[in-house]
């Protein structure tokens, strides 16, 4: 029958379209699929702009487990740390915690990071966020050396939120909370 090829093209001459002076034919692949890449590659150019690190380290005349200890009895933060000031819950591979945050410009913010790694007497890390929008990945790293630990405390962010992030505060409090834990371990 007739009905279905008249059906076909009719459908295939609805589908051009004039854009910018030119006829298009939505029906073609290619132009759907070059659409698609430049759409793909301007995601990816704003995306990847918006991916930032925090890298701070301190040596601590002290051994790992002594290090650790500390980091790990997060119910005596308020005591000596004036960044994270409260975290809550244990501290234990896939456990969701509550962190409060008191920033050095004076902003304060509660988190609920997932516990994402703990290999004890080197690293324990935390992270969360809303993929594509801000997220973060927190490290707390101890490496032995001659006079001790070095310390590193560092943090990935991304997402299109992370140029409002006050990543020079941040900062700044991750330099201070370093001196605060090297006081209470060294003392």
């Amino acid at each position: 029958m007739n009905i279905n090829s008249k059906y076909t093209l009719h459908n295939v001459e609805s589908t051009q379209t004039r854009r910018n002076g030119r006829t298009t034919n939505a029906a073609d692949p290619s132009a759907g699929s070059r659409r698609l890449l430049w759409i793909s590659a301007i995601l990816t150019a704003m995306l990847a702009g918006f991916c930032k690190s925090i890298h701070t380290e301190l040596k601590i005349r002290a051994t790992p487990a002594e290090v650790w200890s500390v980091l790990m009895d997060n119910k005596k933060y308020p005591e000596w740390n004036p960044y994270h000031v409260r975290v809550e819950g244990e501290l234990k591979e896939g456990n969701t915690i509550v962190v409060e945050v008191h920033k050095p410009n004076g902003n304060r913010i509660v988190l609920e990071p997932e516990v994402l790694r703990i290999r004890p007497e080197r690293e324990l890390t935390w992270g969360g966020g809303i993929p594509g929008l801000f997220t973060g990945e927190h490290v707390f790293e101890i490496v032995p050396c001659e006079e001790g630990v070095v310390l590193i405390h560092r943090e990935k962010f991304s997402g299109i939120f992370v140029p409002f992030a006050e990543l020079d505060s941040i900062e700044e409090g991750y330099a201070q909370m370093n001196q605060a834990l090297k006081e209470r371990v060294e003392d």
